[in-house]
């Protein structure tokens, strides 16, 4: 994900410069542009991971804009988060049926519109990658089927708990933060504690027992998932 380039439309510059800062922080590269007509053309020379698109933009609007995209052959299904700053459902509802894939209203929290660039990469590269089992030691995920085995037998998870051993099991080996967790397996619309990872490990911790799989806590870190 990190390296991935999002391009960012928006007449102001100082909205491009603080989404900059925040999604540099976090390993993207940023282009960006100030009007609808030069977002089209960058698009169509090299179409960015994400396209963050403001609606109010001087000669082609970001409604223009997405409609070119998917009506287009350069990038039809390139992602598009819709900037606007009018709380209006009606602009939300006509934005969507354009194509948009997500809608945050200025003014926004930075944080926020990282997190939801960061899952709707997420979910674009699941549905990319084919739903192969996974295979950690004795432990089985079969996303297609959401069924989890332990040397062949099968162990009952509650969502979220099926969620979060993929998560690990993903990248096993690697120590994810409490608040990575939230973010891939509750989403950036979650608001709830980091206590929640913690109740789930557990949970899982308890399934997992005859397993030569364990989830290890790193102090200070996080978990991760190791045979």
């Amino acid at each position: 994900m990190a390296g991935e380039t999002v391009l960012i439309v928006d007449d102001e510059e100082n909205i491009i410069e603080l989404a900059r800062m925040y999604l540099e922080q976090e390993g993207f590269r940023v282009d960006a542009a100030t009007d609808g007509a030069t977002a089209l053309e960058k698009i169509a020379q090299n179409p960015p991971a994400v396209l963050i698109l403001d609606l109010m933009l001087p000669e082609v609007d970001g409604w223009e804009v997405c409609r070119r995209i998917r009506s287009g052959t350069a990038a039809p299904d390139l992602p598009i988060i819709m900037l606007t700053a009018r709380d209006d459902d009606v602009d939300k509802v006509v934005g969507l049926e354009l194509g948009a894939d997500d809608y945050v209203t200025k003014p926004f929290n930075p944080r926020e519109l990282v997190a939801r660039v960061k899952a709707i990469l997420r979910r674009v590269s699941r549905l990319e990658r084919p739903e192969a089992p996974i295979h950690v030691g004795d432990l089985t995920i079969d996303p297609a089927r959401h069924e989890v085995t332990v040397a062949g037998k099968p162990i009952s998870l509650r969502p979220k708990e099926f969620d979060l051993l993929r998560t690990l099991a993903e990248h096993r080996g690697m120590v994810l933060s409490r608040q990575q967790l939230l973010d891939r397996v509750w989403g950036y619309d979650f608001y709830g504690e980091s206590r929640t990872v913690d109740v789930h490990i557990a949970h899982l911790r308890k399934k997992l027992a005859d397993s030569n799989v364990r989830i290890e806590t790193v102090v200070g870190v996080g978990y991760k998932l190791v045979a």
